[in-house]
């Protein structure tokens, strides 16, 4: 289980540089709204690696802060950067899917409690960018759609955020 989680903390760190690398290009190439909304996913993801680094802690183990690779950070398109965040997040989905098979295998109720907040929060992850991808087929491509999807994640940004976090 320790394993498990160690390597959560590497997919939570990766994600979160993979979406700083992400607001970067958009904030590059004119599209800032999607620029602050990548920038808070970034932190969004760190937080959420801060809570597992918290738990280890907290159950007298040194959690493993990683090194990692460099992510991407040049894309085709806002629709190929969104296509790109929902695969990360589906990766990273599995990962703790399998977790929590562990915690049941192994009956470590501390953990699978832990992990259902991360279980409910894949679905919420996953969710809000399949229905960005949406957009575009909704919307459209040309520029006009594009800065209507760029307006809409400008004001998901700038929405509250969730203090579960």
């Amino acid at each position: 289980m320790k394993k498990s989680l160690d390597n959560q903390i590497v997919l939570e760190a990766s994600a979160s540089n993979s979406y700083l690398a992400m607001a970067c290009w958009c904030e590059v190439t004119g599209y800032q709204g999607s620029a602050n909304y990548f920038y808070m996913q970034s932190d969004e993801e760190r937080t959420h690696m801060l809570k597992i680094v918290h738990y280890l802690n907290n159950l007298g183990e040194v959690a493993n802060i990683p090194a990692i690779k460099a992510p991407l950070h040049s894309y085709k398109s806002l629709e190929d950067l969104i296509k790109t965040a929902l695969k990360s997040e589906q990766s990273v989905t599995k990962a703790i899917h399998a977790m929590v098979e562990i915690a049941q295998k192994e009956k470590d109720h501390s953990t699978y409690v832990f992990l259902e907040w991360f279980v409910n929060e894949q679905v919420h992850e996953e969710t809000k960018f399949e229905t960005l991808l949406q957009k575009f087929d909704l919307i459209g491509r040309d520029k006009l759609a594009i800065n209507e999807i760029d307006k809409i994640l400008a004001a998901d940004a700038s929405a509250p955020v969730d203090p579960a976090i």
